[in-house]
């Protein structure tokens, strides 16, 4: 029998729940969008536009990238 406990189901869940909203806004961007965990271990989604060029502090804790899927080619 495997037992999920309630903090790592919840840590679970805040990474799905950011992973769905990167992927969701990488159909409307051209900019990579990124999961990272942050220091308390919550997990929030960026976009790469936001950003002039993504401070080290940040990429250190990327743990997904999901690429833009807008293109300017037809």
């Amino acid at each position: 029998m495997q037992i999920i406990s309630t903090a790592a189901h919840a840590d679970t869940a805040n990474y799905l729940a950011a992973l769905a909203f990167a992927e969701r806004r990488a159909f409307h961007s051209y900019f990579d969008q990124h999961v990272i965990e942050d220091e308390r271990g919550a997990y929030t989604a960026i976009d790469e536009g936001d950003y002039d060029a993504l401070p080290m502090t940040l990429i250190d804790r990327v743990v997904h990238t999901v690429p833009g899927r807008m293109s300017d080619e037809y």
